[in-house]
């Protein structure tokens, strides 16, 4: 999968990664694959020392999955470094993984704007901070924007870009044109909007789910199946536009006028803004914990990326037999 675009745009410069618990590792692999040299650093040393074997797993499984063709190859383009200065200097572009608290990555932005190349650009893979906050005074501003994946992103494609007002479109378009060669998904973002679009949307799913075990409606086991083998099918291959595009016989405006008052209905039927109470997450816990104990969790996040890897090889199978 190594990409030639991917090498053209980075100049023969490598790729640092900054933060190296499980989304920092998963940005590795994206990049490695694709032919970029990749240098990780994490402040914790315990964290950075355990980077090679996570990733050597991975990517054995990857492999085994058809999704790299030389997992040594690309695990040696993968390097951790020992300090900041040396994971950052020299680097064409840097995906910032850091625990997610704005005075952690403002941080990190000021030791940034003194190491890096006046060109280089700089991705925070925040789930929900705009790059404003984190840019906050510093003229490296123009250059940061939020790339945000989906965790793990070397299994999951979708990626989001989202601009600060004073990220320069020149940042933009590099990162745009990274993703694509890097074979991520990316989405523009217009705009700085609290959780993007991807928590927006699932925001709007678990807000209905909780209040419906709050409700005493259903179970969490029957709402995750609902999801899981009702919604998700569809989901897995297309959106929601789409979904109600095919579900009506004249499309999504004879969808909207049939089931739009429906869902009207549904919309003003909740109304309540308080976070998830600490009884109803202790309910949902206690039913979680009888389909899996805590010592599982683990084993269980291996089994879904051994399921993300079957379903990522069959889509680049049917992207290579020229089918969507």
């Amino acid at each position: 999968m190594a990409s030639l675009a991917a090498r053209q745009l980075l100049k023969g410069r490598h790729v640092a990664v900054v933060g190296a618990g499980l989304v920092g590792a998963g940005w590795a692999i994206v990049f490695a694959r694709a032919g970029l040299e990749v240098r990780v650093f994490d402040a914790n040393p315990d964290t950075a020392a355990g980077v090679p074997d996570f990733i050597r797993v991975q990517l054995e499984q990857m492999q085994h999955h058809g999704l790299v063709d030389d997992a040594p190859a690309v695990l040696q383009r993968i390097r951790v470094s020992a300090d900041l200065a040396h994971a950052v200097r020299g680097a064409g572009y840097v995906q910032e993984s850091v625990l997610e608290r704005v005075d952690v990555k403002l941080g990190l932005m000021r030791q940034l704007q003194e190491l890096l190349d006046p060109d280089a650009v700089v991705g925070s893979s925040t789930s929900g901070i705009g790059s404003s906050k984190l840019t906050q005074g510093l003229d490296l501003a123009t250059r940061v924007l939020v790339v945000h994946p989906v965790n793990p992103p070397h299994l999951v494609p979708v990626v989001e870009l989202v601009p600060s007002p004073a990220t320069g479109a020149a940042a933009c378009d590099f990162a745009h044109a990274l993703m694509l060669a890097v074979d991520q998904s990316p989405v523009r973002v217009n705009r700085e909007i609290e959780g993007f679009v991807l928590n927006r949307l699932q925001g709007v799913l678990l807000r209905e789910a909780w209040a419906l075990v709050a409700d005493g409606v259903a179970t969490c086991e029957d709402i995750d199946k609902t999801v899981r083998d009702g919604l998700g099918w569809r989901w897995s291959f297309m959106g929601p536009f789409e979904t109600i595009d095919l579900n009506a016989p004249g499309g999504v405006a004879d969808y909207a006028a049939r089931l739009g008052p429906l869902y009207q209905s549904i919309a003003a039927s909740r109304s309540q803004d308080e976070q998830w109470p600490p009884e109803l997450v202790g309910r949902v816990e206690a039913e979680r914990r009888r389909y899996l104990s805590q010592d599982e969790l683990g084993q269980r996040r291996d089994w879904r990326d051994r399921r993300l890897m079957a379903i990522a090889a069959s889509r680049r199978s049917r992207k290579e037999d020229g089918k969507a």
